[in-house]
Formats: C-alpha cells, structure tokens, sequence
C-alpha cells in the first residue's frame, strides 16, 4: 500500500480540474480522478501525472444523481486499498439562466450537482476515514458568492449554498475532517469569449490581468496541507 497521500478530485480530468490535479501530482500525491464521460488524462495533465510518479485512476460516476456519491468513495476505497485523505469538490454545473429561466428544473439541477453531491461526499469521505484520520475537504466556489450578476442565477445561488456549508461543515466534521473552500474569479474562459473582451475584463482587474488557474491550483493545495485551518473561504480573484 503506498505511503502517498491519497487526493479524490470531482471534475478532475478537464479544465481547472485537470490544473488542480496536476498540481496534486507534482506535490507526489495519489489521485482518483472523475469524471461523468472522461477516462483518460490528456496533455498537460497527463504528462504531469506521468511525472510525479503517484499512482492515480479515473472513475466514471455521474454526481448529478446524489446518491453515487456513497459508492464513489467506496471504489476509491477498493481501488488504491485505503480512504481518500482529501476531497476537492471541483465538478459542477453552469447554467445561463437569469430570472426568467430560473425554474425548479434549473434550481434542482443546479443544486443536486453543486451542493448536494459535495456536501454527501464530504460526510462519506468522513465516514470512511474513521476516527482520528485528519481529511481535508475543499469546496471548489465562485467569487459570485459574495459578488452576484443577475445572470447564471440557479449556479450562483447553489454556490452560494455551497460556501455556507463551508463553517457548518467544519463545525459539524470536527476535529478530524477540516472543510474549507476556495472562491475563483474568471479563471478560464470558454469559447465565446473573444481577445477584445478579455482584454476589457483584464483591464478591469485590479492587477489588470486575468486570474491563472494554476495560482487556483496552489491555493486549494494550501488549504488541504493547511492543518490548523478550518472553515474558512479564500478568495483567488
């Protein structure tokens, strides 16, 4: 059984997932990877799992059904012999709809896969570590939490579900599981952003540049090595 610490990343495969994971790796850490299609690292990622020498397998499980989340981590369990020591809750989903999209179909499936699949994750990577094993739980957020737009609405009402969680959580895990959460601004762009907006939106920024998602990276590695901190939000934005 390796000796490694043992890290289980929700949307890890792709985007800041994959950046999260990678900085993982070069920290020598054993990973298990999901994903709801992928199963295969790609690119940077998988040249930075290749060097960090860990082991590290990917797991299909869809977490917009809540319930998987108790048979997650027990293939996670079964696969590398022993628990995951730490959980970054990173998967979610960003819908587009304002107040007149806004309906329980949206709510419900912003909600399931955003709060409720990292908070039940959360209590069984708990469970399964017993007493006494120190697990760090991070809660992947959104500087939407404390700066709201009226657009994206069920997402941003589910994140800021989430970041309360955070305290209560760590409250409510004490003393051996510690929660906490990390709050990103635009960290990577999608495909309809072109070079004339991000140039308006770095101007924007108080350092005028655009946030790089492997400082995201460092944060989250922060806090899950951080053993004195609990229940509290950093902002990378």
């Amino acid at each position: 059984m390796s000796d490694r610490p043992l890290t289980l990343i929700t949307g890890g495969l792709r985007r800041l997932g994959a950046v999260i994971a990678a900085r993982f790796a070069a920290a020598g850490h054993d990973l298990a990877l999901v994903s709801p299609v992928d199963n295969e690292a790609e690119g940077d990622l998988a040249a930075a799992l290749a060097a960090g020498g860990g082991g590290w397998a990917p797991f299909l499980c869809d977490l917009s059904v809540p319930e998987n989340a108790a048979a997650l981590v027990m293939q996670v369990a079964e696969h590398f012999g022993r628990s995951p020591d730490n959980l970054v809750n990173n998967a979610a989903i960003f819908g587009q709809d304002d107040r007149h999209g806004m309906s329980p179909r949206t709510l419900a499936e912003h909600f399931t896969l955003n709060n409720f699949a990292p908070v039940l994750l959360a209590r069984q990577l708990a469970d399964a570590a017993g007493p006494e094993k120190p697990v760090s739980v991070v809660h992947i957020l959104d500087q939407r939490i404390c700066n709201p737009h009226g657009d994206q609405l069920s997402y941003t009402l589910s994140k800021q579900a989430l970041a309360s969680s955070v305290r209560t959580l760590a409250t409510a895990f004490a003393p051996y599981v510690r929660v906490n959460g990390v709050a990103p601004g635009l960290v990577i762009e999608t495909c309809d952003y072109d070079a004339a907006q991000l140039d308006r939106l770095s101007a924007m920024m108080p350092l005028s540049v655009l946030l790089r998602p492997e400082n995201v990276a460092d944060a989250v590695m922060y806090l899950t090595g951080a053993a004195d901190v609990t229940g509290q939000i950093l902002y990378v934005d």
